[in-house]
This record gives structure tokens, C-alpha cells and sequence, in this order.
């Protein structure tokens, strides 16, 4: 199993925590980020990894040189210019076979989801990709339809709505920044700074882009010092 972990961002957020650092490389429980889900991928039976880079991208260099990549197969994709999910995922696809199924996973999310269940909930639907969702507040929500299809998105501060399917009735789900595509997917992108949601939702007109629900494991973005501090206490 192959894996794309998202590192490249600013990391604005963790402020100060990102003012010497990446926020791949902010503490986390006797270790890092980018170091606890490495690991915790690897015991999932993730064997090859790609991590985007951009902003202090010589200090991730670094820190998995100084600890010898942890025993695997790492390969980092350095983006001069920030590209966002979707265009760094098409700078990267040439680390991938063309028949790969490829887990994308933010650097600053932790969660105990089952990585194996996913995967073969992705296989056994022959979804072309699978989002792992929950019922959570949020200001944008993904919206499916009653057989798991994603057929729209909505933000409720705006009340802005894009649908790519016809649907009567959809229910809001909250993506957790983990997810599993298809490399018939991953080669219609484009290396330009782009979001992978837009994306889903323009492919998902004619493909089926499911929601994969995971209300049952935990799960904490660790984007802010705040709740960094909750997920290092909680996880």
C-alpha cells in the first residue's frame, strides 16, 4: 500500500509553534507530526510513502535523514511554489504505478481510522475515490446522497452550494483529510496550485466519489495550538 502525506503547507495556524519549523515537524507526544502518523501508517501496512514539501522543506529533509526515514520507503516531492492538494498530488504521481490505489492523509491529522477497512470498503465498491467523513460541526460540509455518494458541497457561512449530482435529499458530512483515489483519478490533474475538492466534485459527475463514515474512531485536526494540545492529550 502506497501513501501521499500532505506536509507542504504554512502551517499558519500553529503559530508560533511554525515559526522555526514546519507544522509537520511540531511536537507531538515524545515525537512529531510527520513522525507519529509515518509510524502509524507503517504499522497499517503502508510500505511507500510520498510527502510533499515546501515551506522549511531542508528541516523534514533533515529530521528523516537524522532518523534514517524511520526504516521506509520515503520520497519527498519538493514544490518550489505551494500547489495546494490537487496540483501537488500531479507533481507527485510519477512516484506511483498506474494501477495504484493511493491514500492521502494531512501531516496534521491524527486518528486511529483503520486504514485496511477503508481500503477494502474502497476496493469492494469500486469507488474511484473514498473520503472518510464524520458527523461534525463545520462550516463546509460534503454532501451525499443515501447510497454514500458525494453529490455536492456546502458552505454554511455563505450559503454557497455546488452540486455535481441531482439529488432530493443529502446529508452533511465533515471531510476528515483522509482519503483513498485511483490513479484513473489522479492522472486527469494538473500540476497548478489547485484544491483535490473541487476536483472531486467536478469528477464525481460521472464517477462515484463515496463517503467512507468513521464516527466511531477518533479523530482531531491539528492545526491549532489548541487542539494539537487536545489530541496529544486525548489520543
Amino acid at each position: 500500500m502506497k501513501a501521499m502525506i500532505f506536509a507542504a503547507g504554512l502551517g499558519t495556524r500553529l503559530f508560533p509553534i511554525t515559526k522555526d519549523k514546519p507544522k509537520a515537524l511540531a511536537p507531538f507526544k515524545d515525537n512529531t507530526l510527520l513522525g507519529y502518523n509515518l509510524n502509524f501508517l507503517a504499522q497499517q501496512g503502508i510500505t511507500k510513502f510520498v510527502i510533499n514539501t515546501h515551506h522549511f522543506a531542508n528541516k523534514i529533509e533533515e529530521y528523516l535523514e537524522s532518523n534514517n526515514n524511520f526504516g521506509l520507503d520515503i520520497q519527498l516531492s519538493y514544490e518550489e511554489n505551494l500547489l495546494d492538494t490537487a496540483g501537488g498530488l500531479a507533481k507527485a504521481a510519477h512516484f506511483f504505478d498506474k494501477d495504484d490505489n493511493v491514500l492521502l492523509y494531512n501531516v496534521d491529522v491524527i486518528s486511529n481510522i483503520d486504514i485496511q477497512k477503508m481500503l477494502d470498503f474502497h476496493i469492494e465498491q469500486n469507488a474511484a475515490a473514498t473520503l472518510a467523513v464524520r458527523n461534525r460541526l463545520t462550516s463546509r460540509y460534503l454532501l451525499f446522497n443515501s447510497d454514500n455518494i458525494l453529490v455536492g458541497w456546502r458552505n454554511r457561512n455563505t450559503d454557497e452550494e455546488i452540486s455535481c449530482r441531482e439529488s432530493k435529499n443529502s446529508n452533511e458530512l465533515a471531510f476528515s483529510g483522509i482519503h483513498w483515489i485511483n490513479m484513473s483519478l489522479i492522472n486527469k490533474l494538473e500540476i497548478k496550485k489547485s484544491s483535490i475538492i473541487p476536483f472531486y466534485l467536478e469528477e464525481g459527475k460521472d464517477h462515484n466519489i463515496l463517503a467512507y463514515k468513521h464516527d466511531n474512531d477518533y479523530w482531531f485536526d491539528c492545526g491549532k495550538p489548541e487542539t494539537l494540545l487536545l489530541a496529544h492529550n486525548r489520543a
